[in-house]
Formats: structure tokens, sequence, C-alpha cells
């Protein structure tokens, strides 16, 4: 064997040494969540005035966060839809004067979505939304107002508002505005949706190129359906 042709063999070693080792890194298992989703949110303060407020803490079991996003895959249109029910947050309701009620610091496990495709889950979770840094593992909602929520409330009626508040994601923040529709169940049951549309510009969210998708649309709709319930 001559030392050139010594030479290519070891390159070509090399280049399939690295390809491997390539491949295994970014098709290894996401991080898991570093603390337990309920542990990880701010709770809410009760009001001076206890009598009418209820604090109603998110149920994993029966919420499911959920973004969906246009693109082109393989040359059809596809909606991507991710979910997860990785979230937690408070709600104090005053059934008196829904005025006075409150939503606290929602946070969603960024590293937990899951879509129909598990490489398509590790891009998500590794270069789209960069959870496995852990500065990034949350995406947190931050409300700063409550619009549209007056008079009295009792067991079954719904109520129609409008949140607004600070939205980070992949250390992006934006200002936000989401819809709401909740209903107060017996035995202590908030059940409800949120929903709202974002941009991907204004976050900053990239998608990495790959040849099989050929267009990602701009606009995610993020959704919440939510089951929260109250010791009291």
């Amino acid at each position: 064997m001559n030392r050139t042709l010594g030479i290519v063999l070891a390159v070509v070693a090399l280049i399939a040494v690295v390809s491997v080792g390539v491949f295994l890194y970014l098709t290894r298992e996401v991080a898991a969540p570093s603390i337990a989703i309920e542990d990880a949110v701010q709770t809410i303060e009760p009001a001076a005035d206890t009598a009418s407020e209820t604090i109603f803490q998110i149920d994993q079991e029966g919420t499911t966060a959920e973004f969906n996003i246009f693109e082109v895959l393989n040359g059809s249109d596809k909606t991507v839809v991710g979910t997860t029910n990785q979230v937690a947050g408070e709600i104090a309701i005053n059934t008196s004067d829904l005025s006075l009620s409150r939503v606290g610091e929602l946070r969603i496990n960024a590293r937990t979505f899951a879509t129909d495709s598990d490489r398509r889950d590790n891009a998500i979770a590794r270069f789209i939304l960069q959870s496995e840094n852990d500065a990034n593992e949350f995406i947190v909602f931050a409300p700063t107002a409550i619009s549209g929520l007056a008079g009295s409330a009792v067991v079954g009626d719904t109520v129609t508002f409008q949140v607004t508040g600070d939205l980070t994601v992949a250390g992006v923040t934006q200002s936000v505005t989401f819809d709401v529709t909740a209903t107060l169940g017996a035995e202590n049951t908030l059940t409800g949706h949120a929903e709202t549309i974002i941009s991907r510009e204004a976050f900053n969210i990239s998608i990495p190129n790959v040849p099989s998708v050929t267009n990602v649309g701009d606009e995610v709709t993020l959704k919440l359906d939510f089951s929260a319930s109250s010791a009291a």
C-alpha cells in the first residue's frame, strides 16, 4: 500500500467515525426535564379577602399545550402539531367580583413537545426551542393584564376574557394576548381553552434547513386546553 492510498483510507475512516459520532449526537434522546413542572412555577399569593376567591392549580392530567405551524414536507402541505401536558400555573377566581380574578405565571416544559416524528421532536427541542439549554427549558407566560371580566359567577357559568402578558420562548420575550374561555365546574374544578397566534420572526425562531422541508409558515398558533382544581 503506497503512502497516498494510506492517507486516503485514513481520511475516509476519520470521516466515517466523525459522521457516525455526529449522527449519534443529533439523534440521541432529548434531555429529560430537570424538575417536576409543578415545582418550576411561581404560585399566587392568596388575596387579603379569601372568602370569594378560589385558587385553582392546573392539573397535568386533562391539560394539553399545543402549537400548530404550517410546512411543506416532501412537496405536500402539512400542519405540524406538537403537544405536551407538562404545563403548570395557577388561576385565582373571585366569584363575587370577576374583575378581581388573577392569572399567575404559566410554564411549559419545552423539552417535552411531541409531534408525529421523533426526529422532528429532537430538532424542535435541540435546535428550534433550544430547550436543552437550561435557560430555555421552559416557555414562560407572565400575565400583566386581564380584560373582559366583570360581574359575578356561579358553578356552571362560562366566561370569556383576554389575558395579556410577556411570553418568553428560547430567551426572546414579546407581549401577547390570549383569548380565554373558562367554565367553573362543580367540585372545585375549572376548565377552559386559551389561544393566540405568534410570529416566528418576532420571537427569532429559526428552522434548520432540511431538504424534505421547502417552506415553513411564520404564524404559530398556540393553544392551551386546561383543567384545574382547588383543594378548597
